[in-house]
């Protein structure tokens, strides 16, 4: 059995080269390689393409690299979380490349597997798809994406043991097994080191094949950012938000398995009970989530996709992006409840771009919208200028086509049945004239 090399991170920084493709794991800065990047950060080397889910928090991993200027592009899905790397986007300073999430996690798992790329139904009909191979399968399409490999992948594990098989920590998984199959040298930073045979077989998650370097660090809270405690990552919510969460509640039944996205979907996590039956799944890698936990932060607790710590229910489990993705796409997930900017009477959805902001988030809504067996939609009833979030046609950049089945707003309740925008229920406060006067698109009223 081989034993992989110890280094320190002076020393891995110093092995990427300028103009490296450069892997980075973590979701926000959870699982993220951060001492590892810190270093690279404090070298010279310049001209590298970054491929991660984000650039990580202002002046933390990835981020330290952006305000350095050292990066040149970033490949990955949700950019927008890191308001430098919109300004450096918009003053020209690097070029930006989105992915939808659960594209990217395969792109990984494709890359590292010597599979040239794959055709996926998320994205189809979307600004995604501009310029790319668009094939019909069983009538529907399908968009290709090539695999993604790299010169350097750094990696985030809990432990390894000196034959550097690798064991994850809760959602500290997320990007990182894919990331440490797909590029030619892999260097681990984990933070706890143990001799070989410590670990039992069936407890590896990365076999050492996979890896070249490891390097011992520890992480502190400093380390994790928005995500260090309750406190930092918490969320507030006025009456309104509150009763749209308890509406989108009552769609929920025993059994279903549920993905909430972030904002006032994710409000819903907090009132449900073991009594209501359902099982949470948040996108970065685990089912059975539970509320957010009362005090603590991420050294404890998993996070979900708004990357605030969570509690685990009994019976939860903790997995990868891919496999998570390959949940929504396989159509194993019963609800996706999500935000919204606009809904047309055609059940397209747009919610991840604004006309005169830069398109630097997309996340897994377009996985999520496309994949779900059921989308509801919670969103306010018009935008802070008065005007309709519920159109004729969408006008912004949509997310998926004909994929919405109910909309909740602080005003009402529309459902698509038989095809068609109808009008079912009042929220309490609202007026049918107000809902009348909100709505820009034809619909039928049905109200119970």
């Amino acid at each position: 059995m081989k034993t992989v090399s110890q280094i320190t991170v002076e020393q891995a920084a110093a092995l990427v080269p300028d103009g490296a493709v450069l892997m980075a794991g973590g979701f926000g800065m959870t699982g993220n390689p951060v001492h590892l990047l810190n270093a690279l950060a404090e070298t010279g080397t310049r001209g590298l393409t970054y491929i991660g889910n984000n650039v990580g928090e202002p002046g933390l991993g990835g981020g330290r690299l952006l305000r350095n200027g050292q990066l040149k592009k970033a490949i990955g899905s949700f950019f927008t979380s890191n308001p430098e790397a919109v300004k450096a986007y918009q003053a020209g300073e690097i070029d930006i490349q989105l992915i939808p999430q659960g594209s990217l996690a395969e792109a990984l798992r494709a890359g590292g597997a010597g599979i040239a790329g794959f055709y996926t139904p998320t994205g189809a009909g979307t600004v995604v798809a501009e310029n790319t191979d668009v094939r019909t399968f069983d009538g529907q399409e399908y968009v290709f994406v090539p695999g993604l490999r790299a010169d350097v992948a750094f990696v985030r594990a809990w432990q390894a043991d000196t034959a550097g098989n690798l064991v994850y920590r809760m959602t500290e998984r997320n990007f990182n097994p894919m990331m440490a199959t797909a590029a030619r040298l892999v260097i681990v930073e984990v933070e706890e080191i143990v001799p070989m045979g410590t670990l039992a077989p069936d407890q590896i998650h990365t076999p050492g094949c996979f890896v070249d370097y490891l390097v011992q660090a520890h992480t502190s809270l400093e380390d994790l950012g928005t995500s260090a405690s309750v406190e930092a990552s918490g969320k507030k919510a006025d009456d309104s938000r509150m009763a749209m969460a308890r509406r989108a509640l009552a769609e929920l039944y025993p059994g279903d398995v549920v993905n909430l996205g972030i904002g006032i979907p994710t409000l819903v996590a907090d009132l449900i009970t073991p009594a209501h039956g359902v099982t949470l799944h948040t996108e970065n890698g685990m089912v059975g989530v539970g509320p957010a936990p009362t005090s603590g932060g991420a050294l404890e607790y998993p996070v979900n996709a708004g990357k605030q710590p969570v509690t685990a229910l009994p019976g939860a489990a903790y997995f990868d992006s891919a496999e998570s993705f390959a949940m929504i796409r396989g159509g194993h997930i019963d609800v996706a409840i999500m935000g919204g900017l606009q809904v047309d009477e055609a059940a397209n959805l747009a919610n991840w771009a604004v006309p005169g902001q830069p398109l630097l988030g997309i996340g897994g809504a377009m996985d999520l919208a496309s994949g779900a067996r059921r989308l509801i939609i919670t969103m306010t009833h018009v935008d802070g200028k008065g005007r309709p979030k519920i159109v004729p046609q969408c006008t912004l950049p949509l997310t998926a086509q004909r994929a919405v089945a109910m909309i909740i707003t602080d005003w009402a309740v529309f459902e698509f049945l038989d095809g068609q925008l109808t009008l079912t229920e009042l929220l309490p406060g609202a007026t049918l004239e107000q809902v009348r006067a909100g709505t820009s698109a034809h619909f039928i009223e049905a109200l119970r």
